[in-house]
């Protein structure tokens, strides 16, 4: 039969540390992407869905130390700098409300918000990898 790799032990506080952080990304980012218009539903507004999206971020900045520790110091790095490129990146837009033009840009803007939290799914593979579930 085969063995599940199980975390070390060193890693579960910062593993369940992790995972609170990413409770309070995931509504954060979902808020963003609910700013694209559906068939039924012409979309939120991107000023409101920022607001959203800048509280989670802020709520998760105090929580990324707990999961810091030296098997995941890279991805810790990165997740840090991430979660700072994202916070510029949404005062940015705030602050200067950029000419969106249309759809394209509405899904440019989302994606251009979004993309330097992915730095978050690499370090969730790295922690599978080391044994978490």
């Amino acid at each position: 039969m085969f063995k599940r790799k199980r975390l070390p032990v060193e890693l579960e506080a910062p593993f369940a540390a992790f995972r609170a952080v990413l409770d309070e990304l995931e509504p954060a980012k979902a808020a963003l992407t609910e700013v694209m218009p559906t068939t039924r539903l012409p979309g939120r507004p991107l000023p409101d869905a920022l607001l959203e999206f800048e509280g989670g971020l802020e709520r998760a900045r105090p929580l990324m130390r707990a999961w810091r520790a030296p098997k995941v110091e890279s991805e810790w790095t990165a997740c840090a700098a991430g979660l700072d490129e994202a916070a510029a990146r949404a005062r940015s837009f705030r602050e200067e409300a950029p000419e969106l033009g249309g759809f394209e840009g509405l899904i440019w803007a989302v994606e251009h918000l979004l993309a330097p939290l992915d730095a978050f799914a690499s370090a969730d593979e790295r922690f599978r990898e080391l044994g978490a579930r």
